[in-house]
């Protein structure tokens, strides 16, 4: 791969931020600031590694002011003053991969199976054993990876990625400028079955997904359709790997979530919030905008006002662990108990 630079003048200029040194200087790279050597630009975001910034090898640095101020001329390189170095670094290393990896070319692989009725964009790519179903859209520029399967009606907008073997079900919608990695599925059937004596009877899923513009969606996660009404994801949706996504789900715009994350079905999360690896959230449960949900919690309630929440025992010895749940089995005993120590106080008084 051929390493292209950048001029920290021109790098300036995107991020907007401000620089103590020469503009001319070009980096090649960005490298975390313990490691970096003298082609790279680094970042300090943690101001607890300001002697660990100071020393750097790097030709230059991402900081704050108030960083600056501190680490002043104790670093060699240039700074490059920003108000949020970590989401300049994100920018940066965007710039560096685009600059750095070839653009795939566009057209059909001759071992592609494409319908007749699909309608693809001149500028996308098809790779090879993609099959796309009858009236597929495929919009400008999209990327279409080896071995995705693209199910009848799909429409998916410009500038987006489908990483191998990707598999979207029937009339699903992926907006602009999606990424979606190796082995998700987008609209299979919901978990929707009627107990009849005994016997499930399963109950059609004739609703869609449908996925809004620059959302990315992480290896193996899967996203149920509709059972009448559609699952939504708004813009700016990040799932990790291996998510569930019940049917009927809507995820409001920005709403982040790490991996092993599992939503049952109908239920409604607000925008912005953010889900720790491992949570669970119970169905048909409306959470507000701007909740944020530690690791490991079970939401078995809707939740109106944002904030943090969390839900588990802090980890403990086993011992201590069996304990502590021994109580808490007990917990309605110790109330009764209370609850007649209490008569007895009063009838005394």
């Amino acid at each position: 791969m051929t390493t292209t630079s950048i001029r920290l003048g021109e790098l300036a200029d995107r991020l907007g931020g401000r620089l103590t040194g020469s503009p001319d200087i070009a980096v090649s790279g960005i490298a975390p600031v313990s490691e970096a050597g003298s082609g790279h630009i680094t970042f300090l975001s943690n101001s607890k590694l300001r002697h660990v910034a100071a020393a750097s090898q790097a030709a230059a640095l991402m900081l704050t002011e108030a960083d600056y101020e501190q680490i002043g001329t104790d670093f060699q390189g240039v700074c490059l003053i920003v108000p949020n170095p970590y989401v300049c670094f994100a920018r940066v290393a965007q710039w560096f991969v685009a600059l750095n990896t070839p653009a795939p070319a566009a057209g059909v692989h001759p071992n592609a199976s494409v319908a007749a009725t699909a309608v693809i964009a001149a500028t996308a790519t098809i790779g090879a054993n993609a099959v796309i179903g009858e009236e597929v859209v495929i919009g400008e520029h999209t990327v279409i990876e080896p071995g995705v399967v693209l199910a009848r009606g799909v429409s998916i907008g410009a500038d987006s990625r489908i990483y191998p073997n990707v598999s979207v079900y029937e009339d699903c919608v992926i907006g602009d400028r999606c990424i979606i990695h190796s082995g998700a599925v987008i609209g299979a059937d919901g978990f929707g079955f009627a107990n009849d004596k005994g016997a499930w009877i399963k109950i059609p899923q004739t609703g869609r997904v449908v996925i809004g513009n620059d959302v990315e969606i992480g290896a193996n996660t899967s996203i149920d359709r509709g059972a009448l009404a559609d699952t939504v994801i708004e813009d700016g949706v990040k799932l990790d790997n291996q998510i569930q996504i019940g049917h009927n789900c809507h995820i409001g715009a920005h709403t982040a979530m790490a991996g092993c994350v599992g939503v049952a079905g109908s239920a409604k999360i607000g925008k912005h919030c953010t889900f720790g690896g491992a949570a669970m959230i119970l169905g048909h449960l409306t959470i507000a905008d701007n909740v944020h949900i530690s690791s490991g919690s079970l939401v078995s309630r809707s939740i109106s006002e944002p904030g943090q929440y969390t839900g588990f025992y802090p980890l403990a010895k086993n011992a201590d662990w069996e304990k502590t749940a021994a109580i808490v089995r007990n917990l309605g005993t110790m109330r009764e108990k209370l609850r007649q120590l209490e008569k007895i106080t009063k009838n005394k008084e």
